[in-house]
């Protein structure tokens, strides 16, 4: 085994290394998720915490880490008689991102449990984490029917195993610790409600500490041993300052004045539930042990707000995490106590009785700083659609082609669905239809491997008639592993969703841009709720630039196309080729991930020669590979051309304005989206 990185020799991140260990003393807490660019030791301080957390006792030769004090009635291993438990360290379980459901929960026996009536259980990881630590690596990235599964047993404090009516309970209560990198994609709402507090970290730009942590890393990877012997007081040290953290920790007192205080702030922030109070309020108590003190001071509400609530405010998919320290500060002095004429501390009175006193902002977040004091550079001309009558609103003088600043985008708003046709097996999600472990039975097949779904009765099926031949005398069915059935399931798959949008001088006219703008940060929001991958290629002046390689994080799509300067011809055959290189590379890297093309254009082509021949044959090319696609047209104005719609067709797609793209619209919208391009 080899020899962990010792937690006191990590240099800086005082949130992160105070995050964790104040769920080593109070692992009512209820864990910790780091968030960070990659390479800043969030890995390496888990895993050196382990070292930190004190001994459990067990149930000897117990698989499900009884505590022999108290035993768990249901233990599949019990019931355990009476017997001194046996000391270990606690474990640090960690929780793969490609897992399957049968690891994570443990897999039963199918075949002995129908033919035997034996419930034969292997233990997953979930009973290999009670009593410990549970540590899921990018856990941004893990599958939807894993985080279902986790839910449950951090709700319950609990695993089931069921298996057509047969079914398996154990303990599982665990310290959860998660680490993301937050450009790979944001964690859904339900989970990360279940940590407990939220620690961001970054590489530090102090040149000296950065030098101390290369030369300590270096030291480490040459002798491992000899570099942890080196740091063994300190660890030591802090192993005991832990212990006495927990002791004090049941004496600790939590005023009438703090908790008045915790309840502010929350109520504050417009949180959901009653969690984060809870969660504060065990943090505060563990700040205050932690500190060796016996009472909790406003700061230690203050910290514990830091550390609880960013993740936890009411705030839009693409809003960056975080709090307004001002307002908390704020908060915490109208609700805190004051000192009356005799000096004793009394509750602060409502500071506005008629209502006023907080100005009612919800979220708390710091906004976005603005772009505006940069002046953009001059772009080419503007485009000269062909056929564009005079003094139409999208004739050439009523456009500019010059670069134009960055604008805003309009409020987003609840979009139709957009799906893919046919049946898929990528990665599970909510969009399109596709073959999955989890959802309505369809049919049966035999298992490939291990066994996870039965088809009850399509094995009965197949065993009843050999019963006679196989000698069955009793009432029980003679069942064999060739009888057993596999179920097929049809459920929903996430898309590789890729916008390919038009940033050229004929879109920035007549202000388009803002709606263009709000039209796709709604479906951006849509790809985040279905789980997608989105990739975004924007075209202008004379080239097309994939702005976002393809990826799950969708705020960093959203900022991108925030950003977004306009101007310049209409490069869309460009785009469109651009489009067909990144799909095909995903094709490769992905192959099971179905694509949605989304173009966001008003169909006009100009620049090089014969512009628009060029983008019919860029749209035929996607259309021959059976890309799905859809053309959501921004053309404006009395006079329109309708060119999206012929790009629509050759591209075998349909398409759709910006008001038919709303769930709210009177206009129908095809689901199946290449279904009219392909009728037509």
């Amino acid at each position: 085994m080899s020899t962990p990185y010792p937690f006191t020799a990590i240099v800086g991140q005082d949130d992160l290394r105070l995050g964790l260990l104040l769920n080593a003393v109070s692992p009512a807490v209820g864990g910790v998720l780091v968030r960070g660019e990659k390479g800043t030791a969030k890995s390496t301080a888990v895993r050196a915490l382990a070292a930190l957390v004190p001994e459990v006792s067990v149930v000897p030769g117990c698989r499900f880490s009884c505590d022999p004090v108290s035993p768990d009635p249901a233990c599949p291993d019990g019931p355990h008689a009476e017997a001194a438990g046996v000391s270990r360290a606690a474990r640090t379980v960690e929780l793969p991102v490609g897992a399957s459901e049968d690891r994570l929960v443990g897999a039963l026996d199918i075949e002995r449990a129908l033919s035997e009536g034996v419930k034969a259980f292997e233990p997953g990881l979930l009973a290999d984490a009670h009593r410990g630590i549970l540590y899921v690596d990018e856990v941004n990235l893990l599958h939807d029917h894993l985080v279902d599964l986790l839910l449950d047993a951090a709700a319950m404090g609990a695993s089931y195993v069921e298996r057509e009516g047969v079914s398996v309970r154990h303990a599982a209560r665990f310290l959860l610790v998660g680490t993301m990198n937050p450009e790979e994609g944001e964690l859904r709402p339900q989970l990360l409600d279940r940590f407990g507090l939220t620690v961001e970290v970054a590489a530090s730009r102090d040149t000296d500490e950065r030098v101390e942590v290369v030369r300590r890393r270096l030291a480490y990877d040459d002798d491992p041993e000899g570099f942890a012997a080196r740091w063994a007081g300190e660890e030591s040290a802090l192993r005991e300052r832990i212990a006495a953290a927990r002791a004090l920790l049941p004496r600790v007192v939590l005023g009438d004045g703090v908790l008045r205080q915790i309840a502010a702030t929350c109520a504050a922030f417009e949180v959901d539930g009653m969690r984060a109070d809870i969660v504060m309020a065990r943090t505060a108590t563990a700040l205050a042990a932690w500190a060796g003190r016996e009472e909790v001071t406003p700061d230690d509400v203050r910290q514990a707000a830091l550390l609880a609530l960013p993740h936890r405010r009411r705030r839009n998919p693409f809003d960056a995490p975080g709090l307004d320290e001002d307002k908390l500060d704020q908060t915490l002095d109208e609700a805190g106590p004051r000192e009356n004429s005799d000096g004793d501390d009394q509750p602060d009175p409502d500071p506005d009785p008629d209502g006023g006193g907080d100005d009612g902002g919800g979220g708390g977040g710091v906004p976005p700083q603005a772009d505006g004091d940069r002046t953009p550079p001059g772009g080419e001309s503007g485009d000269t659609p062909s056929g564009a009558p005079e003094g139409s609103p999208d004739a050439p003088g009523r456009s500019t082609g010059a670069e134009q600043q960055p604008v805003a985008s309009a409020e987003p708003f609840r979009t139709k669905m957009l799906s893919v046709p046919g049946l898929g097996e990528g990665a599970a999600g909510r969009r399109s239809r596709a073959r999955t472990e989890h959802g309505r039975t369809t049919g049966a097949r035999r298992p490939q491997g291990a066994l996870t779904k039965l088809h009850l009765a399509a094995t009965v099926q197949a065993a009843a008639p050999h019963q006679r031949a196989r000698g069955r005398s009793g009432r029980g069915l003679v069942v064999r592993r060739d009888d057993l059935r596999q179920a097929t399931r049809e459920g929903r798959e996430g898309n590789l969703v890729l916008f390919v949008v038009d940033a050229s001088g004929s879109m920035a006219a007549r202000q388009r841009m803002s709606a263009v703008k709000g039209a796709v940060l709604s479906l951006l929001l849509d790809a985040y709720q279905r789980r997608d991958k989105v990739g975004l290629v924007t075209f202008r002046g004379k080239e097309a630039e994939v702005a976002l390689p393809p990826t799950s994080s969708v705020d960093a799509a959203a900022s991108r196309l925030e950003s977004l300067p306009t101007g310049g011809r209409t490069p869309l055959a460009a785009g469109l080729l651009k489009a067909h290189d990144v799909l095909r590379v995903e094709r490769l890297r992905d192959p099971s991930r179905r694509p949605l093309l989304v173009v966001v254009t008003d169909g006009r082509a100009t620049g090089g020669p014969e512009p628009v021949a060029l983008a019919g044959r860029a749209g035929r090319l996607h259309r021959s590979e059976g890309t799905a696609s859809v053309v959501v047209d921004c053309e404006s104005g009395y006079v329109r051309l309708g060119l999206a719609g012929e790009l629509a067709r050759e591209l075998g797609g349909t398409a759709v304005t910006l008001d038919e793209l709303r769930a709210d619209s009177i206009a129908g919208l095809v689901k199946d989206v290449t279904a009219a391009g392909r009728a037509a």
